[in-house]
């Protein structure tokens, strides 16, 4: 049962590569990012049954990792839209001197 958890594992984390590196929306490449996420966590789980707990604890801490993603990532989203009034990653250059 182990094969078919981490097969639909890859192919989530492989759209959500696909996502990042294709989509120009910057709250599409945010969700992107985020399925990566679970596709790991998915993994994990999966490989919970060989490893035991410590596959689990490995996602507790994934989890939290993303929850501070979000709250820094959408705040960083929110001051760059208000700077730029867009959410398209071609006109954000704010990095450049």
């Amino acid at each position: 049962m182990l094969g078919p958890a981490l097969a639909v594992s890859a192919v989530l984390f492989a759209i959500g590569v696909l996502g990042v590196l294709v989509r120009r929306n910057i709250l599409i490449i945010f969700m992107c990012i985020e399925l990566m996420l679970n596709a790991v966590n998915l993994a994990f789980i999966a490989l919970a049954t060989v490893l035991g707990a410590a596959g689990q604890i490995i996602v507790f801490f994934v989890m939290a990792v993303a929850a501070a993603e979000v709250a820094v990532g959408l705040a960083i989203i929110l001051a760059a839209y208000r700077h730029k009034e867009t959410i398209n990653v071609r006109y954000f250059n704010l990095l450049r001197g």
